[in-house]
């Protein structure tokens, strides 16, 4: 029976090992490098014929990581396979873009396997291949900043940039938690800017979106705690939620905030309680019982907010 002679490749080892998209090094049991392809020279700026013979850490020096020489010394010693990957080893080797021709060149983000070899006497080496993982790191960034730009677009009033009510009613169901948990008591104040529907239309739309998102900024200003919530109610009305305070101190931090957005002096000449833009606050300040839903906390400062404008505006009313 005639054996089949093989059939020629037509290009060599040479040809495949330096024309792959990715880092080729082989490495014997003193970490001597014996094959060194031409990704590797182009990304690391040393040249082939450097770098052969030489010991691969005394050739990077102190440019390698301790996660890469660890995986590497598992390797030979105990010929055990590793992958590093760019997620937690961002760039083990000093290898950077080949576009990049800055004096200060940014390192490569890299992804690393570590296959154990023998070599023909029996010896163990190491075959490292290396791919620029720089490109699906960018992605997923792009991919996380657009996560997180839809979540604060999920919470975010389009208009004026505060939070929306969505958020609100989140926030005051932790906060609710926590006050029963914790025997503490919370502030709700209901805010209503005065006339609006006349100053819409008399100004127009354009000039009450306008003064909505600097009524807005004022009122986010007087926030001074990480847990203090300020959202856009709806229409016209704004709702905030504070932790902690008492009914003396909600009432002075509830008249704070009428004062601050009396002092913007926006004009309007239909408003029936100023020449300039007001606001109503209704506020109402309990310490939950442990039973409670807290609608009685909501409704209570709704309440007031009500007495607040049929009293005649521009004023702050405390509920009970």
């Amino acid at each position: 029976m005639s054996m089949s002679s093989p059939v020629p490749l037509g290009f060599s080892a040479d040809e495949v090992v330096n024309n792959v998209n990715l880092g080729l090094v082989v490495v014997d049991r003193d970490l001597q490098i014996l094959l060194w392809n031409d990704w590797m020279s182009r990304h690391s700026r040393i040249g082939r014929e450097q770098a052969l013979r030489q010991n691969i850490i005394a050739l990077f020096g102190e440019q390698l990581t301790p996660g890469f020489l660890r995986a590497l010394n598992n390797a030979i010693g105990y010929g055990l396979p590793a992958i590093l990957s760019s997620a937690f080893h961002r760039s083990p080797l000093p290898l950077f873009v080949e576009q990049d021709k800055s004096d200060v060149p940014v390192r490569m983000h890299q992804s690393i396997i570590m296959t154990p070899l023998r070599s023909d006497d029996g010896q163990p080496t190491c075959l490292i291949q290396i791919s620029d993982s720089s490109t699906s790191v960018k992605r997923e960034k792009m991919l996380m900043s657009h996560s997180d730009a839809l979540k604060r677009e999920a919470i975010t009033d389009s208009l004026t940039g505060i939070y929306n009510r969505r958020f609100f009613d989140e926030s005051y169901a932790l906060a609710l938690r926590d006050a029963k948990r914790n025997h503490t008591s919370l502030s709700v104040l209901m805010i209503d800017i005065d006339y609006f529907k006349q100053y819409n239309d008399h100004y127009g739309h354009g000039e009450g979106d306008r003064a909505l998102k600097l009524v807005a900024n004022v009122l986010r200003a007087q926030m001074r705690r990480p847990n203090d919530v300020c959202a856009r109610y709806g229409g016209e009305e704004f709702i905030m939620l504070i932790p902690g305070f008492t009914d003396v101190q909600a009432e002075k931090f509830a008249e704070g905030l009428r004062v601050s957005v009396s002092d913007l002096g926006i004009p309007h000449e239909k408003s029936q309680s100023g020449a300039h833009m007001t606001i109503s606050v209704g506020v109402c300040t309990m310490t939950p019982d442990v039973g409670s839903d807290g609608t009685a906390l909501l409704d209570s400062a709704d309440e007031a907010l009500y007495r607040a404008k049929k009293q005649g505006r521009n004023q702050v009313v405390s509920g009970v």
